[in-house]
């Protein structure tokens, strides 16, 4: 799954960055991370969020009791993601806890896996609005970001965009514009990231009409839904689980500023590949 969606890509867990330090003395019983992401991609392209729970469940415990605390880390970033879509707050808080606390391990010191880490956490956060515990995260994950990752990538615009939420959430509206902008000049360089164009336009919907009100943010609010449902036809686009998520989430969006049609053929497009898969 993409970034946006705050699951872990290849990228993280093979960590390209900088090599975590291992003690060569230390037998580790590693678990198969690439394969059971694989896996859990299988079940959330169903939208099967109880396959996905059991499958981190099992492997959660196969890693503690193989000591392997990197693999222990991979699932418990993608417990966070699944426990805040489901809306699990006590689950996502724990798991929350539980990286935090993992992360802060010498081995993760200067890799993209702490980044990621504090990014999947702060989002974690904010899906349950607590801005204010949220902002200090996605700042220490930016400074990772913005130090190990080749730019563009998708995880920084990522970044941008989440960061950007939740600044607006906070009122900080002119931070929060700048942010969006800064992911909107990442995504056009990346291969199929009109999906993630579309979200970040839908939010900056939300933070016109945040800060001006909704007439006075009508036309800015028309001009980047236009945007957004543009995006989201591009016919090169993937029609898969991550775009699946996205017309899903940005449905909701269009149907609270009137556009009831596009909504529904958003949550149309979604149900259909759920189906599908």
């Amino acid at each position: 799954m993409n970034e946006n969606n705050n699951f872990l890509s290849k990228e993280d867990y093979e960590e390209p960055c900088c090599p975590l330090k291992m003690d060569i003395n230390k037998t580790v019983m590693s678990i198969p991370v690439g394969r059971v992401l694989a896996k859990l991609d299988e079940h959330l392209s169903r939208n099967d969020y109880v396959s996905a729970e059991n499958l981190l469940n099992y492997w959660h415990e196969e890693a503690k009791i193989g000591e392997d605390i990197r693999g222990e880390l991979t699932i418990l970033n993608e417990k966070v993601g699944i426990y805040r879509k489901t809306q699990k707050m006590e689950k996502c808080f724990s798991a929350i806890n539980e990286s935090l606390s993992l992360v802060q391990n010498s081995e993760f010191e200067n890799t993209v896996t702490k980044g990621t880490t504090f990014l999947n956490c702060a989002t974690g956060y904010c899906d349950f609005d607590r801005y204010d515990d949220a902002l200090p995260l996605y700042r220490r994950a930016a400074e990772v970001f913005e130090k190990y990752l080749n730019k563009p990538d998708y995880r920084l615009g990522g970044l941008y965009n989440n960061t950007a939420v939740c600044l607006m959430n906070l009122k900080k509206y002119d931070e929060s514009r700048e942010l969006f902008q800064k992911a909107l000049k990442i995504m056009p360089n990346l291969p199929n990231s009109e999906g993630e164009m579309a979200t970040s336009y839908c939010n900056m919907a939300d933070l016109e009409a945040a800060e001006k009100g909704m007439e006075g943010a009508e036309e800015k609010i028309n001009e980047y839904l236009e945007k957004a449902e543009e995006l989201l036809n591009t016919p090169s686009l993937p029609r898969d689980g991550d775009y699946a998520y996205i017309c899903e989430k940005c449905a909701g969006t269009f149907g609270y500023y009137g556009f009831f049609m596009t909504e529904r053929e958003l949550l149309n497009r979604a149900r259909e590949i759920y189906e599908r898969n």
